[in-house]
């Protein structure tokens, strides 16, 4: 595959979307600082792509990812890697490195609006966060990316972590890995990811939620929260494998999937 490098320009965004206004320089040159477009196009103009862009990013910031209990996945079979959401950034890259190290390039990767922007991960992307309606062709993907012989790395919460009763965590997990795994007879990979974004990140969520916004306007502040994460550690541990029997009908897949959460919390 050829390198194509895709790159953030503010002033031709604004320009396309808002044909008929004029913006003042100074409030473009604003967002650009927050976005921090000269670091982030520092790195795509590299033009890594694929299995090389997320271990990239993270040699570009610099960022260290101790993995813990990799001995616990199976040498052979098919897995759904289920892990929590805690930076919205640097844990989706460190996974889908980790994925990628030892798969090459069969990975799936059903991604929200900030994944499906890098378009750098095309190949490996899912758009489950436009499949409101159900579209049939999404489905389909959905389908044949679980029956197919690729790994799948999957968020369940669907977005960053919150502050919910005092502690930082994600939001209830979507049931579909488990329908999914069950039916294609996947196992489950439980992955725990350490971190917890800046408080600014959490006070915007509860502002949100205190005036019953509709827009997730925190998710605009994720590349600012990224590039906060520069130069860090943080640890990534993989619990024991879940063998699709396990999820019986006993439970609703949406209790198993709340169990699964359960348990990537137990790895902490």
């Amino acid at each position: 595959m050829a390198n194509r490098p895709v790159t953030i320009d503010v002033d031709a965004i604004v320009a396309s979307r808002f044909p008929e206004k004029k913006f003042p320089s100074w409030v473009l040159g604003l967002v650009k600082r927050f976005i921090h477009q000269d670091f982030l196009n520092g790195y795509f103009s590299q033009g890594k792509i694929g299995t090389d862009f997320a271990p990239g990013v993270l040699e570009y910031m610099h960022v260290k990812v101790d993995v813990r209990g990799e001995e616990n996945i199976p040498a052979e079979g098919r897995f759904t890697f289920v892990c929590n959401h805690p930076l919205g950034g640097v844990d989706a890259m460190a996974l889908i490195a980790f994925v990628g190290n030892r798969y090459g390039d069969r990975m799936a990767i059903p991604a929200n609006d900030f994944l499906m922007s890098l378009k750098q991960l095309d190949e490996y992307l899912l758009p489950v966060s436009k499949m409101g309606g159900q579209s049939r062709e999404l489905g389909r993907l959905m389908d044949e990316a679980f029956a197919s012989d690729r790994q799948v790395v999957i968020f369940p919460a669907g977005l960053c972590s919150r502050k919910i009763d005092g502690k930082i965590q994600d939001l209830p997990w979507k049931k579909t890995f488990v329908t999914k795994s069950r039916e294609s007879g996947r196992t489950v990979i439980p992955v725990h990811f350490s971190g917890r974004c800046s408080w600014r990140f959490y006070f915007a969520d509860w502002l949100r939620k205190v005036f019953r916004v509709r827009l997730n306007f925190p998710m605009f502040f994720l590349p600012d929260e990224l590039y906060r994460h520069r130069g860090k550690t943080f640890t990534m541990t993989i619990g024991e494998p879940i063998p699709p029997e396990t999820f019986t009908p006993e439970r609703k897949d949406v209790e198993w999937a709340a169990l699964v959460r359960e348990k990537v919390y137990s790895l902490e």
